[in-house]
């Protein structure tokens, strides 16, 4: 009874040291089953390590060691894999040989096999899908039991005289066994205690980032602004359960929810200096614990107690701050901390993206003034001049072309948006086809067929007209009589072709200069909104034919879907 208590109190000691290194860093390699190097080496050095106190604090006995040692063999080797496992077995083996006794070799043996015997458990439940029982008390119980009855045969096998390693065998297997089994399965259960606090910490915190994540997506896309930020303020202040949620701008209060909201009123001017201070120095800020304790900077009656200061960026500027609030009676949580940067990484990721979105509105809006622009000045001159030369034989066909002048100037206006249907762009194309049929009289002839299931598909606003104005000013102007333009489509494996097709067959590709900008522009734009399928593709040979065409995918069509198009085109 003597020994196993020695046993035990060596156990002790174990579990102890076991308990003090899962508060530290150290120990979270040995919560997953990993196959890094580093992960490994930690596994190898901690347990090797163990084996090695082992022998140190076992108990002298008859020219040998009663210890723990299998301890850290065994679980190296469970936790480890076979290579951790006997490494730290032959680690400690070797280091029980160099103690001497007769049982020397047979415990540097021995040793080495236990951590065979966990490192091949570990094979075997990793293989069958199974890791998670190697965290399991039972079965590392049972597999140091194992391990430990062949200690006890190689130690009856290998050490000499036989009658000195039997009585040994006699006296030391059961207090042995016991507890080395019991601390073996022990240690497991501590570090299944560690790795359920961590799972649910993660969990936690997962859960709540993605439901904050999926609530807030894309509210700062119209603007960083009071009401915007309200809404994610709410959204924040629901799932955290904090005492309160703020979020500033540089200069003011945008938002505030929870307790307080008597006094810290949105739109106001930003009073506390510690959210000046995170914001200039661009770094979470902590109140109400340690050196920088929390004073309300607007009421000494407020009940809150401590908060936490976070800067929010767009790219690498500050643009505002967000924070979370506790009560008197509270202090924030380590989870609520770790979640409170997570959601400033998150929130500044959105209005970067919304800032981003505002730029791209602007620069699209910019590309569709910049067509207005090549069209308007000389289309006008053009249908001045013939409304001029028709309103006096004429009337009624000049009253008509100055109402398709003014749809066609109305149209423009509208179409700073940056999709319209191809019904509406169709009508757009008419206005001005109209006017410049007027113009050239019986010189041009128009066609347009355009299959009617497309006629409410959306496309970039602005699209058809420079291709139309393009094949008249480059290819019907130069002809002499018999000018004409087919607006039409046709299916193909990926969706709908629209051409613009004319028969002079004069089309020259352009330099860089404002009608070559033209055609770019209605590139980029069909690229950005359908992809890579629907650049503008332009087929002309001399004085027969100039085609321009552009792909209408099928909806929802995946961007890795391929197909064949008309060869003419494609």
């Amino acid at each position: 009874m003597q020994l196993v208590s020695s046993l035990l109190q060596q156990m002790s000691v174990y579990l102890v040291l076991a308990y003090m290194l899962s508060k530290t860093p150290i120990f979270l390699p040995l919560l997953n089953i990993s196959s890094r190097l580093t992960h490994k080496f930690i596994c190898y050095l901690l347990f090797s390590l163990f084996c090695i106190m082992g022998s140190y604090f076992g108990l002298a006995l008859d020219d040998a060691i009663a210890n723990t040692r299998a301890i850290g063999a065994v679980i190296g080797g469970l936790l480890g894999g076979p290579v951790v496992g006997f490494f730290v077995g032959l680690t400690g083996g070797l280091h029980r040989y160099s103690m001497g006794g007769f049982t020397d070799v047979a415990c540097a043996i021995s040793t080495t096999t236990e951590g065979l015997i966990g490192g091949l458990m570990h094979l075997y439940f990793v293989k069958k899908e199974r890791p998670d029982r190697l965290f399991k008390p039972m079965i590392v119980f049972a597999v140091t039991f194992v391990a430990e009855v062949t200690q006890m045969l190689i130690i009856i096998a290998v050490a000499k005289p036989f009658e000195q390693s039997y009585q040994l065998v006699s006296e030391i297997a059961v207090p042995m066994i016991v507890a080395n089994c019991v601390g073996a399965a022990l240690f497991v259960s501590i570090l299944q205690d560690k790795k359920t606090i961590f799972e649910k910490y993660s969990a936690t915190f997962s859960k709540r980032a993605l439901t904050i994540a999926e609530r807030s997506v894309g509210i700062w896309s119209s603007g960083f602004d009071a009401s915007n930020s309200e809404k994610v303020a709410r959204i924040i202040y629901e799932e955290t359960k904090v005492g309160a949620v703020a979020i500033t701008d540089t200069e003011k209060t945008l938002a505030f929810i929870g307790i307080g909201d008597d006094h810290h009123k949105p739109n106001t001017p930003i009073s506390s200096k510690y959210t000046l201070q995170a914001m200039a120095l661009n770094q979470v800020m902590f109140l109400g614990s340690g050196e920088t304790p929390y004073r309300c900077s607007l009421s000494s009656e407020c009940k809150l107690g401590s908060a936490m200061v976070i800067p929010l960026r767009a790219g690498k500027k500050v643009v505002g701050s967000i924070k979370l609030y506790e009560p008197k009676r509270k202090i924030l949580s380590n989870i609520n901390r770790s979640m409170g940067e997570g959601i400033g990484q998150l929130l500044s990721s959105q209005i970067l993206y919304g800032d981003f979105q505002h730029q791209q509105t602007l620069l699209s809006q910019a590309e569709i003034k910049l067509l207005h622009a090549q069209v308007n000045p000389h289309f006008l001159f053009n249908a001045l001049n013939t409304i001029s030369a028709v309103i006096r034989r004429d009337p009624d066909k000049a009253r008509n072309l100055i109402q398709h002048l003014s749809q066609f100037f109305r149209s423009n206006l509208k179409q700073n948006i940056e999709t319209v249907t191809l019904r509406e762009e169709l009508a757009h194309v008419n206005a001005y086809l109209t006017i410049e049929k007027a113009r050239f009289t019986d010189r041009l002839e128009l066609d347009i067929k355009i299959d009617d299931e497309l006629l409410d598909r959306r496309l970039p606003s602005f699209t058809l007209q420079p291709l139309v104005e393009n094949a008249i000013k480059h290819g019907v102007s130069h002809l002499i009589e018999g000018g004409k333009i087919r607006i039409y489509s046709e299916k193909v494996l990926l969706g709908d072709c629209i051409y613009v097709e004319d028969n002079a067959g004069r089309f020259v590709k352009p330099e860089d200069d404002s009608d070559g900008l033209g055609l770019q522009i209605v590139t980029k734009r069909l690229r950005n909104y359908f992809g890579v399928h629907s650049d503008l593709v332009i087929d002309c040979q001399k004085d027969e034919y100039t085609k321009m065409c552009f792909l209408l995918p099928q909806p929802c069509l995946p961007d890795t879907q391929s197909g064949e198009v008309p060869s003419s085109s494609y």
